[in-house]
């Protein structure tokens, strides 16, 4: 759908972003949630990226949507894209169907992946909408 966005609804994304990197660190939390609130800090940065060019991804099956945006907006690499499509499904086993099926490592994997892509997605949005860039 298109959409017409703003500097002030781009940080706040990235911003909720920047949070659950922070969360998504704490060991405590157990790797089920970490890789959980690491997978919404990187669909808040993909978000950001589609919502910059001008769209917003239909309810019906958002996500799934949302990650695959990457490769038009940001022109992600098509690894990239499938890693985190996989770790899409892996959250919504463990969040809906079944706990303790996710490793320390793979939620670290996340937790770096979210990273890279925050960091790729402000370098994109600096470079292609710096108009849209304030705060972050």
């Amino acid at each position: 759908m298109r959409h017409r966005t703003t500097a002030d609804e781009i940080e706040g994304l990235l911003h909720i972003c920047d949070r659950d990197l922070e969360k998504a660190g704490i060991i405590e939390v157990g790797p089920d949630w970490r890789l959980s609130i690491a997978y919404n800090a990187a669909l808040q940065a993909a978000t950001a990226a589609l919502a910059a060019a001008g769209y917003r991804a239909k309810k019906e099956g958002q996500h799934y949507r949302i990650i695959q945006s990457l490769a038009f907006t940001i022109r992600a690499n098509p690894a990239v894209i499938k890693q985190l499509d996989k770790f899409r499904r892996k959250r919504n086993i463990s969040d809906y169907e079944r706990v303790g099926m996710v490793t320390g490592q793979e939620a670290d994997e996340m937790i770096a992946l979210a990273g890279r892509l925050r960091r790729d997605v402000e370098l994109w949005l600096r470079n292609e909408h710096p108009d849209l860039v304030k705060g972050i």
